[in-house]
């Protein structure tokens, strides 16, 4: 069986990552994390790599380009048992992510404030989570993604148990990250229909 080495996590949410991060620590998994997140960790003591050394290249854009890489993505994506996706992984210097705990910006939270504007609300809509969500969610025949703390202690239970999650509980995990998404970008684009373009600040000058 497969063993977990290696988990990304970046979250809005951080209740309960100290002590899942320990845990997987504790398993000798090494933590990749950017910003908010890694900054956290490091706090609690927890060795954590920075994505951008990870990846040789610098978050930037304020913060709009941070995991949206190849290092990162053919990480998470490549197929374990596919001899041609490890030829790849070894050329091109590509290492496994077996675990993604992401969550996403809070867009809903954002647009209830009424004086959130259009600008404010476009800020606030996720590209990056929804990326690494999608891509882990794909490969659940390999890799752990989880979006819920709830399900911190049992991802840990079966790390513990056998160096990794179950595949029922992959695929459970994945099935809960497209209902995620789903709501997520249903949400985006019910606020953007409500959005008046011929009077919003946003537009002029357009």
């Amino acid at each position: 069986m497969q063993i977990i080495k290696r988990a990304l996590i970046s979250l809005t949410d951080k209740s309960g990552i100290d002590t899942f991060a320990a845990g997987l620590v504790a398993e000798n998994v090494e933590i990749l994390s950017t910003g908010g997140t890694a900054k956290k960790l490091r706090e609690q003591g927890i060795d954590v790599i920075d994505v951008s050394e990870f990846t040789g290249f610098p978050e930037m854009l304020d913060g709009r380009v941070k995991t949206l890489h190849p290092k990162v993505h053919g990480g998470i994506l490549h197929q374990r048992a596919n001899d041609e996706h490890l030829r790849q992984c070894r050329e091109h210097g590509l290492l496994p992510i077996d675990l993604v705990a992401v969550n996403l910006y809070a867009f809903e939270k954002a647009v209830a404030d009424p004086s959130c504007s259009l600008a404010d609300a476009i800020e606030n809509i996720d590209i990056g989570g929804p990326t690494l969500l999608r891509a882990a969610a794909k490969n659940f025949q390999d890799v752990t993604v989880v979006v819920d703390p709830a399900d911190y202690d049992q991802i840990l239970t079966e790390i513990k148990s056998s160096g990794n999650t179950t595949l029922t509980t992959r695929f459970r995990l994945a099935r809960k990250v497209f209902e995620l998404t789903s709501r997520y970008d249903t949400a985006i684009a019910r606020w953007l229909g409500q959005v008046d373009v011929k009077h919003d600040d946003y537009f002029k000058g357009v």
